[in-house]
């Protein structure tokens, strides 16, 4: 187990966030190829049942099987809470990880993006259910994705799981529940214990907004409730913030109420008030931290010092990647190119971890 903190960024990464544009700086890559999958089925921790779970999905690249039939260069990424795969797919993420001679190249890896149950184009309350859909949480949701991987998609082992904010948080449910099925994990922006404090905080008061709304209807309505939701959406702008750069960009009070009146009137438009609830509520159970010794491959985990949801003062990281076998815990420093929670998509500023973990691993395409 090593312990880095405070390291000095790649020079050319900075160079290229700093410097250029993303469309400019950025490698091209292959266009994702979209699908989905149905879970017949599908049985929840609680008990309940869903007849049918669609997964919903992107690809890039073909699967490589070694002699035994073992694929060797499949690569799962997973996103965060209320997002979806498609927040990878962009110069700042793809452009930096997927093109030709970069570090998850297409053409040598398998990369699959899931969206998560209640999430993107995958099943959830707004199909039609509402308040009456299966109450997921995390262990459901991973246990969707080892479905569509092992059943949907033919992926028997995967070369490398990460995952950024809640997919981070899947990363290491993953490492537990499947040691045996990966490599290597990334996390990226997220704690390996149970969610409290003001990380808690903040999520219940963005879900008891939307739940207190009378317009809410216990679930049923007809039409968003969006005091609720407008109240939930108010408190994730700041938890996902970043100060140094919001003073920066906004350096007046004119500005910062454009910028925030600009985010709501584009947010409240695609959100809807159950998935948000939902996908909060998915976190509720979720502590991975008394079975991190079950964790046997190596482990390259990275947080920013920026970040309001996992603060680096509670020493959090530092003290729990001690209880992982072959884990690095790395935390970034602030500096101009880091965006806070929103870093873990910013991958110049990280690729170099994860080519390190990816030399480091046992497994090569």
């Amino acid at each position: 187990m090593r312990l880095w903190r405070w390291h000095r960024l790649p020079g050319l990464a900075l160079l290229m966030v700093m410097g250029t544009p993303d469309a400019m700086r950025a490698a091209n890559y292959p266009t994702p190829q979209e699908g989905n999958f149905t879970v017949r089925d599908f049985h929840f921790q609680d008990g309940e049942i869903l007849p049918e779970l669609r997964l919903h999905y992107a690809t890039l690249g073909t699967p490589v099987r070694d002699s035994e039939g073992v694929v060797t260069n499949a690569v799962l990424i997973m996103h965060g809470t209320t997002g979806s795969w498609k927040q990878f797919n962009s110069p700042r993420f793809a452009g930096e990880l997927f093109g030709s001679g970069q570090p998850l190249d297409a053409s040598r890896f398998f990369l699959v993006l899931p969206d998560a149950i209640g999430h993107g184009g995958s099943s959830k309350p707004s199909d039609g259910l509402k308040g009456r859909f299966p109450r997921y949480n995390y262990t459901d949701m991973v246990a969707a994705q080892h479905a569509l991987l092992t059943q949907g998609l033919g992926v028997n082992h995967l070369r490398l799981v990460m995952g950024t904010s809640m997919g981070c948080m899947h990363s290491w449910v993953w490492g537990e529940t499947y040691p045996d099925f990966m490599d290597a994990l990334m996390p990226l922006a997220c704690q390996p214990v149970q969610i409290a404090g003001r990380n808690r905080v903040w999520r219940k008061e963005a879900m008891d907004s939307i739940r207190l709304d009378p317009a809410w209807k216990n679930g049923e309505y007809s039409e968003e409730p969006l005091q609720g939701l407008s109240s939930a959406l108010y408190i994730m702008v700041i938890a996902t913030s970043a100060p140094l750069q919001m003073q920066k960009l906004y350096p007046t009070r004119e500005q910062a109420d454009k910028y925030l009146d600009d985010y709501m009137r584009t947010r409240l438009s695609q959100y809807d008030a159950n998935d948000m609830l939902y996908a909060l509520d998915s976190s509720r159970d979720y502590d991975p931290s008394p079975n991190l010794e079950k964790i046997q491959v190596p482990v390259m985990f990275v947080n920013s010092a920026d970040d309001f949801v996992n603060p680096p003062e509670l020493g959090i990281a530092e003290q729990e990647i001690k209880r992982v076998k072959r884990g690095r815990f790395v935390l970034l420093p602030i500096t101009d190119q880091t965006r806070g929670h929103g870093t873990h998509t910013l991958a110049a500023v990280w690729k170099s971890y994860l080519e390190e973990l990816l030399a480091e691993s046992t497994r090569k395409p």
